[in-house]
């Protein structure tokens, strides 16, 4: 499915946040008329590869929400609040080889990320227009 984003929109939010410690760039997606737009939070390791939302573990539990509901991911347009993956780097010692390795763990994204990609979920909500915006977690409200 296509954007509802312009490219300027999106190249102008991926440069203010090029200094952010972040991966991946996910956009919206859904349609332009939704039966409702979900809001999570940001794209966790698997969204920030496949340029998906919700397609991880939380995304396996909203299509269980969604066949009680009885909607698809067709009629909800899916967006986070934030459109990369915030990540925080830790030293964890791998068990099989003793080795010190440097791992990447998903980390809520801060005010300033937030703000950064905010005009991103404005134009959405503005174009979409939903009759109900469902949010998802502290981030997502």
């Amino acid at each position: 499915m296509e954007t509802i984003l312009s490219k300027s929109l999106i190249e102008l939010v991926k440069k203010r946040s090029k200094d952010f410690p972040v991966e991946g760039f996910v956009l919206g997606v859904g349609p332009v008329k939704p039966c409702f737009l979900l809001l999570g939070e940001a794209p966790g390791e698997v969204e920030s590869l496949n340029g998906i939302p919700f397609t991880g573990r939380a995304g396996k539990e909203l299509m269980t929400f969604f066949d009680f509901l009885n909607v698809t991911r067709e009629d909800v347009f899916i967006t986070s609040t934030f459109r990369s993956r915030p990540f925080m780097e830790k030293e964890k010692t791998d068990k099989k080889t003793d080795e010190k390795i440097i791992r990447k763990y998903n980390r809520p994204p801060t005010k300033k990320e937030i703000i950064a990609h905010a005009p991103l979920l404005d134009s959405e909500i503005k174009t979409t227009d939903p009759p109900i915006i469902l949010t998802m977690g502290n981030i997502g409200l």
